[in-house]
């Protein structure tokens, strides 16, 4: 038996990205108060401010992600 294909469903995607957006700011806020705490030039420092390096990254990406998304509801598209 065949499954049948689910409909693309992007009414919500502007909220999901924003709930991902703010989650990553909480996280990399957390990352932050522990590297205070940490030794200058540990390890587990190097490797938290990488991580919030490739957070901010992620971030970028998904503000433009957000912005297409809005622009495409202002279109009409589904």
């Amino acid at each position: 038996m065949a499954s049948k294909h689910k409909p693309d469903d992007r009414s919500d995607n502007v909220e999901r990205i924003q709930e991902t957006i703010d989650n990553t700011v909480k996280n990399m806020r957390k990352a932050e108060d522990m590297m205070a705490l940490m030794e200058d030039g540990s390890k587990s420092k190097k490797d938290l401010k990488e991580k919030n390096e490739r957070r901010a990254m992620s971030l970028e990406a998904m503000r433009r992600e957000i912005r297409e998304e809005a622009l495409d509801r202002e279109r009409g598209y589904q």
